[in-house]
């Protein structure tokens, strides 16, 4: 896996969108150099990913997709995940293997805890994009992008599903994340991309003069901005 980054003193970032508009920059050095990652899909994260993944899309003059992670949790502990639901033409889901023995949930609390994810994924899916059809990852040098990692657990996942779904080469970029959590993603990834590592690491909003919540309306602002054929985005 190679990785590209900069150094502790260029955080804190002003907001999603400069985090993006600087790995843009590094994402860009990085293609012009590395001839063999063409025509990449820039896949966000939703909600947070978008912003930052837009002005990647934007300097790269690719096409922004949404990629939709939903996090199958524990019984009772909503907020420790035993996998992931992640979306696709046939939605994949993506367990943790760990997880799963350590909680030894119920078949059919599984199946259940993932159809109502499923549920809030296609639900999310209408709303951001409507009845517009998505980009397949397969055959396409995909760049997965968040706005930093906490675990990575969900990108892991996403990565995972991805591979699944016949992606040809992967590329994760974020503007911050922990030493750890990089690390444990070296085998999900062909590329990984990270502006920032602090030491000690603490949580991903305080890397940012503004991290307010992206809304709903944000992301579908920003998306039919990408998807309306404004210059500078691809439409593959």
């Amino acid at each position: 896996m190679a990785q590209e980054g900069i150094s502790f003193a260029d955080i804190p970032f002003a907001d999603r969108a400069d985090a993006g508009r600087r790995l843009a920059r590094v994402i860009e050095a990085h293609l012009t150099e590395k001839a063999d990652f063409a025509d990449p899909l820039v896949m966000a994260l939703p909600r947070g990913g978008v912003p930052v993944a837009f002005e990647v899309a934007r300097t790269l003059g690719a096409s922004l997709e949404l990629l939709i992670v939903r996090k199958i949790g524990a019984p009772g502990h909503p907020e420790f995940g035993l996998g992931a639901l992640v979306d696709s033409d046939e939605p994949q889901v993506v367990l943790n293997a760990e997880a799963m023995r350590i909680v030894n949930p119920s078949e059919k609390y599984v199946q259940a805890e993932t159809e109502r994810q499923r549920l809030e994924l296609a639900r999310r899916r209408v709303l951001y994009l409507g009845d517009q059809a998505r980009i397949s990852p397969s055959g396409r040098n995909v760049i997965i992008v968040d706005d930093g990692i906490a675990t990575g657990g969900t990108a892991k996942a996403a990565a995972k599903a991805l591979r699944q779904a016949g992606a040809a080469a992967l590329m994760l970029a974020v503007p911050v994340a922990p030493k750890s959590a990089i690390a444990s993603l070296g085998d999900d990834v062909d590329r990984l991309v990270c502006l920032a590592s602090p030491t000690p690491f603490h949580a991903v909003s305080i890397y940012y003069d503004d991290f307010e919540q992206t809304t709903d309306a944000e992301v579908i602002a920003l998306l039919r901005q990408a998807r309306g054929g404004d210059t500078g985005f691809g439409q593959r």
